[in-house]
C-alpha cells in the first residue's frame, strides 16, 4: 500500500512537472519538486539523510557559480556590446539572421542558454522594429540558437552541467565531440528559416541601421572579462569544473562598485531547488526499482536517445536526464554523450521542450505577435529530426 501510494506522488509530481503548474493551485516547477520530495520524505521512501546526500553538490555548486558569472558579464553589458555589433556588421535580413544565429549560438556554447534568452530576446525585438522586420523568424533562431549553441560544451546549459558531473568528462573531451554537432546544427537552422520565411533571404541593405547604445559598466566589464577568461583556461587545461567556477564566482562578488543583492537577485533561486527536488524525487524512483522497464531499451544507443527525447518534451531535460542517469555506467562515454545530446536538441522540437522557446513567445506576445505552438512546430520538427539524426550518427563514429 505504502508503495502504491509513493508511486502515486511520483506519478502526480512528473505530471505537474510536465504541465508547468497545477489548475487551481499557485505550484511552480521547483515548489512541485520540493512538495513531492517532502512526501516522499514523510512516507519513508527516501529518508531525510539519504535525501539530503542525493542531492549533488558538485551540480548545484556548478550551476550557482556559473549564474553569478553570467550575472556579473550582464551588468557589466557584455550581451548588449555582443548583440549591438551584430547589427553594425549585418546589412541585410540573412545577415542579420546568419550573425544572430552564431553569434548568440557561440555565447550559450560557454555561458548559460537561458541568460543569453533571456537578455537578447527583448533586445532582438527591438532591433526587428527599428528594421521594420517581423521578428518571428529571428526569434526562432534565437531560441534555435541557444540550445544548439549551449551542446558544445559542459557549461553550456544545466543538462550538460549534471551529465559532466555524473559522468567525469573531461571539457575540451566533450567540447571535441559536441562542437562540430552545434556547428551545423546552427547551418541547418538557417536554412531551415531561410525556406520557410521569404523575407529572411534578402540580401539588400537595410536602408537605415537603428543607432543602439548599449550601457556598459566599464570596471566591472574588465573584471569580468578577466576572470570568466581565466574561468575557461582552468576549464581547458582539465582543473575541477565546480571548485574552479566556486572560486571565480567568489572573485566576483568581491567588489566596491556593485551590492552582493545586485548578483544575487539575478540567480535563479528557483531552478536550484527544482534541481535539488528532482535529485530526491529520482532517488525516490530508484529506491522504488520504477526504472527497471527502460534498461534494456537505454542499453542500445538509438533506444536511449529515442527515451530522452520523448522524455524531454514530457517532462523537460533536466528531470529527463536526472531519470535516466542511474540506468547509464559512469564510464559509457558515448551514453552521456547520447544523452548531452538528446536532452538538449529535443527542446527545439516544441514550445515546452526548452525555457527559450517560452522566453521568445513571451517577447513576441508582448510586441503583438503571434508565435504560437504550430508555428514553432513547423519549424522545430524538422530541425530537432535532422540534429538529431546527425547528433546519433556523429557520436556513434567517434
Amino acid at each position: 500500500m505504502l508503495k502504491l501510494i509513493a508511486c502515486l506522488v511520483l506519478i502526480v509530481s512528473y505530471v505537474g512537472l510536465a504541465l508547468g503548474s497545477f489548475p487551481g493551485l499557485r505550484m511552480n516547477r521547483p515548489a512541485i519538486a520540493l512538495v513531492g520530495s517532502a512526501i516522499l520524505i514523510a512516507l519513508g521512501i527516501t529518508p531525510l539523510k539519504e535525501a539530503w546526500q542525493a542531492i549533488d553538490a558538485t551540480t548545484i555548486v556548478f550551476l550557482l557559480s556559473m549564474m553569478i558569472v553570467n550575472a556579473s558579464l550582464a551588468y557589466s553589458g557584455l550581451f548588449q556590446i555582443v548583440l549591438v555589433n551584430i547589427v553594425k556588421i549585418t546589412h541585410s535580413p540573412l545577415g542579420l539572421l546568419v550573425m544572430l544565429t552564431f553569434g548568440s549560438g557561440i555565447l550559450s556554447a560557454f555561458l548559460l542558454n537561458d541568460t543569453l534568452a533571456l537578455v537578447f530576446t527583448p533586445l532582438t525585438v527591438k532591433v526587428c522594429q527599428a528594421l521594420s522586420l517581423s521578428p518571428i523568424p529571428y526569434l526562432l533562431t534565437l531560441a534555435a540558437a541557444t540550445n544548439i549553441g549551449s551542446l558544445a560544451t559542459i557549461s553550456g546549459n544545466p543538462q550538460n552541467i549534471l551529465i559532466g558531473s555524473f559522468s567525469g568528462i573531461a571539457y575540451l573531451e566533450f567540447a571535441k565531440v559536441m562542437t562540430p554537432i552545434a556547428l551545423m546544427g546552427m547551418l541547418m537552422q538557417i536554412g531551415l528559416l531561410y525556406g520557410m520565411y521569404p523575407e529572411v533571404r534578402s540580401v539588400q541593405p537595410f536602408k537605415q541601421v537603428p543607432m543602439l547604445k548599449p550601457q556598459t559598466f566599464t570596471p566591472l566589464l574588465s573584471k569580468s572579462l578577466v576572470i570568466t577568461g581565466c574561468l575557461f583556461t582552468a576549464f581547458i587545461v582539465g582543473l575541477p569544473l565546480a571548485e574552479s567556477a566556486f572560486l571565480a564566482a567568489s572573485a566576483l562578488l568581491i567588489t566596491r562598485r556593485l551590492r552582493s543583492e545586485r548578483f544575487f537577485s539575478q540567480i535563479d533561486w528557483g531552478l536550484l531547488l527544482l534541481f535539488s527536488g528532482l535529485f530526491i524525487l529520482t532517488r525516490a524512483t530508484r529506491n522504488l526499482d520504477l526504472l527497471s522497464p527502460l534498461t534494456q531499451l537505454v542499453d542500445l544507443p538509438i533506444g536511449l536517445i529515442a527515451s530522452v527525447t520523448i522524455l524531454s518534451n514530457l517532462i523537460s531535460n533536466v528531470p529527463a536526464v536526472l531519470l535516466l542517469q542511474p540506468l547509464i555506467a559512469p564510464e559509457n562515454s558515448q551514453s552521456w554523450l547520447l544523452l548531452a545530446a538528446g536532452s538538449t536538441l529535443a527542446g527545439n522540437l516544441t514550445l515546452f521542450g526548452a525555457v527559450a522557446n517560452l522566453i521568445t513567445v513571451e517577447a513576441a506576445s508582448k510586441a503583438g505577435y503571434q508565435l504560437n505552438f504550430l508555428i514553432h512546430l513547423r519549424f522545430g520538427l524538422p530541425l530537432t529530426l535532422i540534429t538529431l539524426t546527425m547528433s546519433y550518427l556523429w557520436i556513434r563514429s567517434v
